[in-house]
């Protein structure tokens, strides 16, 4: 199943993908209220994929992440933009999708991050904004309401000693931006994430849209680090790939990167 699965995913090229799966049931009356907020985790690492692209893109296989990173040192900022996602919950009522632009966790315990969350109750969908210094737990952002439909902006920028996360709503104008210290962050690498977040796995998004070919938020998808600053692509053999597996089955897979570099997208595998 999983090589079926990898094969025609893998063809997907970063706007092919457009389908979207109509919410299950009417929104909850007071949808925060509803949901705990969730903490997000380090990449679970499996090691390498079985099946590789034959490029310079390394491909990874992870408990938690699907996306892209870029490793090095001395990062500074990562930026993302992605439309979020509507959902499906009848199949999973207990899942929740996180998807978000950070920095740190591909190989260490600390990750400073920024996104949304689609977090199924029951058969209500509940779509909020948060951020997270991870090992500390996630916080809810209440100021940026957000909706399946609307395009998000964020990014996470080290200011010694402390690394700035901000968010915006392009679809309403509303942001929000916070600071901490991380110690022990290495910024070692940069992120741009759909994460399995929960014990009850992700629920039905179909595809999520990472990059400004898809929201046309300029720079996005964009990160710095101590040798290189650009796009994704710009870090060459330093871009790797992760596909969201569990039982030896594929649960959400990146596509190839855009010509640009910027864009892609994460598709759920129904099985």
């Amino acid at each position: 199943m999983r090589s079926r699965a990898f094969g025609i995913l893998l063809m997907l090229t970063a706007s092919s993908v457009w389908g979207q799966v109509q919410v299950s049931g009417e929104p909850s009356p007071s949808p925060l209220d509803s949901v705990s907020p969730l903490e997000h985790h380090p990449r679970i690492s499996f090691g390498p994929a079985p099946f590789q692209w034959g490029s310079d893109v390394r491909i990874f296989e992870s408990g938690n992440w699907s996306g892209y990173a870029v490793v090095g040192t001395g990062f500074t900022e990562a930026r993302g933009s992605w439309t979020v996602p509507s959902v499906d919950c009848s199949a999973n009522p207990n899942g929740a999708a996180s998807f978000w632009v950070g920095l740190d966790g591909w190989d260490n315990d600390t990750v400073e991050q920024t996104g949304t969350e689609s977090q199924c109750n029951g058969d209500h969908l509940v779509s909020y904004a948060w951020y997270e210094f991870a090992p500390k737990g996630g916080v809810t952002i209440t100021s940026v309401p957000v909706s399946p439909g609307d395009s998000m902006s964020a990014s996470v920028v080290y200011v010694a000693p402390e690394f700035v996360v901000s968010i915006t709503n392009l679809a309403t104008g509303e942001s929000y931006h916070t600071s901490s210290p991380v110690p022990g962050a290495r910024r070692t690498s940069a992120e741009w994430i759909a994460e399995s977040n929960g014990d009850a796995g992700l629920p039905d998004f179909n595809a999520v849209r990472f990059g400004p070919d898809f929201t046309q938020a300029v720079g996005s998808n964009y990160a710095a680090d101590a040798t290189t600053s650009g796009p994704i692509g710009a870090f060459g053999s330093r871009v790797k790939a992760s596909v969201l597996a569990s039982a030896n089955i594929d649960e959400a897979v990146p596509s190839f990167l855009s010509s640009d570099g910027t864009s892609f997208t994460v598709t759920y595998w129904k099985p």
